[in-house]
């Protein structure tokens, strides 16, 4: 039901409202992301039955996802348009998000960085140098899977499958989860494994973990904090960011670029956010393809930009 009203809604964008292309597709993006929330919580819940209580959950779950305020404004600006839509056509007689208010935009802790942002930190680093390097590996895989800090520095080489394009986490209360990782993470950490870390004087205990000091220890938080803030100082941004922040951006590309939000809920680790917890099964080629269909960098196509050196 939800697909017929979409469609609908698509064109009287184009035929009635007279969009652009590109803001047609957007529109529709917004309006597909809350029916996937819907089939996620409430599937029996038609566009007649939305209300703002589920709006409000819609909005909370984009949050916890990773979307900025500024994102998740765009999406409820794009929402109100369905909702309008809907009223035209004697669908509906109230509009839901007409008392729902647009997050905060000055409340945006951390910042997201933008796909060009986070190109000229990478473009930054000089790969001539062993830390370098390792550092060009460890922020493409920050980006490249979403993970968190801890995820990162906890990598284990044993827990790493190129060939299946799949890392294997263990993340918060000890849950493991397999994400995908592209193209570019992995060329990047191979470089950083064979011509790098097996140079090291790897300390007793850290054998098999990937991201080590040039001490051969595995590395600290403070270091990779300390990392991205001299990187994001040196590429002129001025934004309050920390390793989290590329997180963020992770899930904020892959959505905005249309990723379906199962998927990416599953690559983060998250199970839900609403009362009743939400359990998905998505198989990996799934969510392989997600990554390398929404995710700007999955694909390899960044190898020529390798930094100074």
């Amino acid at each position: 039901m939800w697909q017929s009203y979409i469609n609908a809604f698509k064109n009287y964008l184009k035929l009635e409202r007279s969009l652009a292309e590109n803001s047609v597709e957007a529109y529709l993006h917004d309006a597909e992301k809350l029916y996937q929330f819907i089939l996620l919580t409430e599937p029996d819940v038609t566009p007649m039955q939305v209300t703002d209580r589920e709006l409000v959950n819609f909005l909370m779950y984009l949050g916890e996802l990773g979307l900025s305020a500024h994102s998740q404004a765009r999406i409820l600006s794009g929402l109100k348009s369905f909702f309008k839509y809907l009223i035209l056509e004697n669908l509906i007689q109230n509009d839901p998000t007409q008392l729902l208010e647009a997050p905060r935009l000055g409340r945006k802790l951390p910042d997201t960085l933008s796909f060009p942002e986070i190109e000229d930190m990478l473009a930054i680093i000089d790969l001539s140098t062993p830390g370098g390097t390792r550092d060009r590996a460890m922020l493409e895989v920050l980006y490249s899977s979403g993970l968190r800090v801890s995820e990162l520095l906890n990598l284990r080489l044993t827990n790493c499958y190129f060939t299946e394009g799949f890392v294997r986490v263990l993340g918060k209360g000890d849950k493991v989860r397999l994400v995908p990782i592209g193209e570019d993470a992995m060329h990047y950490t191979r470089i950083y494994v064979d011509h790098v870390r097996s140079q090291l004087d790897v300390q007793k205990g850290d054998e098999d973990t990937i991201f080590l000091n040039l001490r051969g220890k595995q590395l600290s938080r403070i270091s990779v904090f300390t990392t991205i803030k001299k990187l994001a100082s040196e590429a002129g941004i001025r934004k309050t960011i920390s390793p989290h922040t590329f997180r963020h951006s992770f899930a904020t590309h892959l959505i905005e670029g249309g990723a379906d939000l199962r998927a990416v809920q599953q690559m983060l680790g998250h199970e839900s956010i609403t009362t009743t917890e939400i359990y998905t099964h998505l198989d990996r080629d799934y969510l392989q393809q997600t990554l390398r269909e929404y995710h700007p960098r999955a694909n390899g196509r960044q190898h020529g930009a390798r930094g100074k050196g």
